[in-house]
């Protein structure tokens, strides 16, 4: 098995709010530390009634505060949001606070909708088609190449960059920048495979990395059975048909039966969206992860478990975690 990570949308779920999301994250993080788990990984969303990681940094200062060794970043910070500068002093002020355990993903999408995007950086017109020129000056910052605006902290210090992606354009820039990729194939696996093979065949060393290394989001969703654990995945399912609807929201409880409430075209989409899944008792996860790092070839995996009832999801994890 490869090494495992965990990618955390802190959910809130129906019933709570996001001060119980942010508890449960520390906890599940505490937990995927003493399971072995390679890294634990924050998104950044906005204007998302279910997620409550968006002020990204700040969550991940929290979880790397209330851990030791676990490495601690961002799956991603979406870098059309922000200048990179700011970008550079709030991951060089992690890093100095917690040495040696930062990752900084990047992402070139904005998380949001549109409004909500012109409201996070209001000239953000142009600015996804800036991404790789931003990625470059975010890199000068960290390197510190002596010119008159210094990241302070930032400059000199060692952050892990990530490109992030779920097309070919990130393959491309991750290709050519010599940098670490990490494809979301947990909710967008079209271009899963093309994206790996543009990724290994444009390859470029780096100072940061002398070989492609691939990390590949999964679904895993662990239980007892596979019945108790395609009723856990229910919750997932009901979350994304609710945000391709305009609808989105809290996380919901299981519903059992919910498929079959679903058009055609609906059920259609669930399938495919998120068909890098394992879903069922530890034998049908194990058998599910064995299959999908053999079709990829994946370096490491970045499992993400949306299950609403925070026992259940420490239970996911953590047979998932005795199965590498």
């Amino acid at each position: 098995m490869v090494p495992l990570s965990v990618l955390d949308l802190s959910p809130i779920v129906q019933g709570r709010d996001a001060a119980f999301a942010l508890r449960n994250t520390l906890d599940l993080a505490q937990h995927a530390e003493r399971w072995g788990y390679r890294r634990y990984w924050l998104a950044e969303h906005h204007n998302m009634p279910g997620i409550a990681s968006a002020a990204t940094s700040i969550v991940i200062g929290h979880v790397a505060g209330g851990t030791k060794t676990i490495r601690v970043g961002a799956g991603g910070i979406m870098l059309p949001n922000h200048s990179p500068l700011t970008i550079a002093e709030q991951f060089g002020t992690l890093e100095s606070l917690y040495p040696g355990r930062i990752d900084l993903g990047l992402g070139r999408a904005p998380g949001s909708d549109g409004l909500t995007a012109r409201a996070m950086r209001r000239n953000a017109a142009d600015a996804a088609d800036a991404f790789p020129q931003d990625v470059l000056e975010l890199i000068g910052y960290f390197r510190d190449a002596g010119g008159p605006v210094r990241a302070v902290p930032g400059a000199g210090l060692n952050v892990p960059i990530w490109i992030l992606g779920s097309s070919l354009f990130g393959a491309q820039l991750a290709a050519a920048l010599g940098l670490p990729y990490a494809f979301a194939s947990h909710f967008a696996p079209t271009d899963l495979m093309r994206a790996i093979t543009v990724y290994r065949e444009q390859f470029r060393p780096s100072d940061q990395l002398d070989r492609p290394h691939l990390m590949l989001g999964f679904n895993v969703f662990a239980a007892d059975t596979d019945e108790e654990a395609r009723l856990l995945f229910t919750s997932l399912q009901q979350a994304f048909v609710n945000l391709r609807r305009g609808q989105p929201g809290r996380l919901p409880p299981p519903a059992a039966g919910f498929e079959d409430s679903l058009t055609p075209a609906e059920r259609g989409m669930i399938a495919h969206a998120l068909s890098c899944a394992a879903v069922g008792s530890r034998d049908t996860v194990r058998g599910g992860l064995d299959a999908f790092i053999a079709r990829t070839g994946a370096d490491e995996l970045i499992i993400t478990s949306q299950i609403f009832d925070h026992a259940a999801r420490l239970k996911s994890y953590e047979i998932t975690a005795k199965l590498s």
